[in-house]
């Protein structure tokens, strides 16, 4: 996509510029939420700032003071229909400078991150204040008064638990959300652990925000997909420059950022990832002391994987084959789309093909091919974990 018009044009704008160049096709769903961001852009530019400053002094503000918000939007609707692409331009024309732009699992993290160093202080006698939910609130604040996530979804008892307390102290001093999801907001964390003590949020959620529904008939990520390599082979510059376009294709150009997934006390790095996007070399991946359940923790968290400089698997590469096959056979299991740059065709990987892993390789190598057929791709799209 070119580069955005400037900064005093609206959304709707933007959308008609890229309808006019061709870039974009027409799409009435998107122009109706493009609206409302708009609405959001006006209310911003004279909204009323918050007048306590610092990042504690709201907190014993009691009633008295508190900050106009902006009403926020919640976007729901199918994947690949143009959510993140008005979340951008959204973002970028926002009149205001304290805002913060992530994925929802990201801001989480942060958060539960927040909160246990804020509880290692009271151990420490470094405060006084046992509740952890009002300081951390006020922290940030103070770094964002617009905080707009990617990818709404609530899966985790504890995030779960949190999200009322959080935003109550977020929404009554000012905090303005804008969000996408694939669900309504009265599907978030469906079918939970004690989902009645998180249905107050939901209520709270709504009271403070515009829902919508974006349901385009097209899948315009679908249209994009289909015409990109996904298992590129031989490995070199040719190869590189493919991973890169199908990348940069498939995230709309977005800046990638490393991040994190927590999975029971240890830390899965992921040196780079875009919304439901990540991507890794293989070393990455399979030279490190992972396992199915770190595999599955990011089939989970990521429904399109990006796997760099597959090597040839000989027998000195043991146990990265190992890794290599329960890696294929999870992100298979969770239909996750694959694109990749190998040595070799999946057939001709493993060169050495002994015990039980000459076996196994043969499913790899079949689902590595399975991978990459239209009726896959449908699959993911179709099953991908609502959010």
């Amino acid at each position: 996509m070119k580069p955005l018009p400037d900064y005093n044009h609206s959304v709707v704008e933007q959308l008609n510029v890229l309808t006019a160049s061709g870039e974009l096709k027409a799409d009435p769903a998107q122009l109706e939420v493009a609206a409302q961001l708009d609405r959001i852009l006006t209310d911003l530019k004279i909204r009323k700032p918050a007048k306590k400053k610092s990042a504690l002094g709201w907190m014993f503000a009691k009633k008295a003071g508190l900050a106009h918000s902006a009403k926020g939007l919640y976007v729901h609707g199918s994947v690949g229909r143009g959510k993140t692409m008005l979340m951008d331009m959204f973002y970028q024309l926002a009149p205001i400078e304290k805002k913060r732009r992530c994925h929802f699992h990201e801001f989480m993290a942060d958060v539960h991150n927040r909160v246990h160093a804020h509880r290692q202080k009271l151990k420490n006698g470094e405060t006084k204040q046992a509740d952890p939910i009002p300081p951390v609130a006020a922290q940030l604040l103070a770094e964002a008064e617009l905080l707009c996530f990617d990818e709404f979804t609530v899966t985790d008892i504890a995030d779960a638990m949190i999200l009322a307390r959080l935003f109550t102290e977020l929404f009554a001093h000012g905090c303005t959300l804008v969000t996408t999801s694939n669900v309504v907001p009265d599907n978030l964390y469906k079918d939970g652990l004690n989902r009645s003590l998180f249905l107050p949020f939901v209520d709270m959620l709504k009271a403070h925000v515009q829902v919508v529904s974006l349901d385009s008939p097209t899948d315009y990520r679908m249209e994009k997909i289909k015409s990109l390599p996904v298992y590129v082979t031989p490995l070199g510059d040719a190869s590189d420059r493919a991973m890169d376009v199908a990348w940069k294709e498939l995230t709309a150009g977005s800046a990638a950022e490393p991040t994190e997934i927590t999975m029971k006390g240890r830390i899965i790095p992921v040196p780079r990832a875009v919304g439901r996007a990540a991507r890794f070399s293989f070393s990455e991946l399979c030279e490190k002391p992972l396992g199915a359940s770190d595999f599955l923790a990011i089939a989970d968290r990521f429904d399109t994987v990006f796997i760099d400089h597959i090597p040839l698997l000989n027998a000195d590469k043991r146990n990265e084959t190992k890794r290599f096959i329960i890696l294929i056979d999870a992100f298979y299991d969770h239909t996750v789309r694959v694109f990749a740059s190998a040595a070799a065709m999946p057939e001709d990987l493993l060169v050495t093909r002994k015990g039980t892993e000459g076996f196994e390789f043969d499913r790899t190598a079949s689902r590595l091919f399975e991978m990459r057929s239209a009726d896959y791709l449908a699959l993911h799209n179709e099953k991908r974990p609502a959010t």
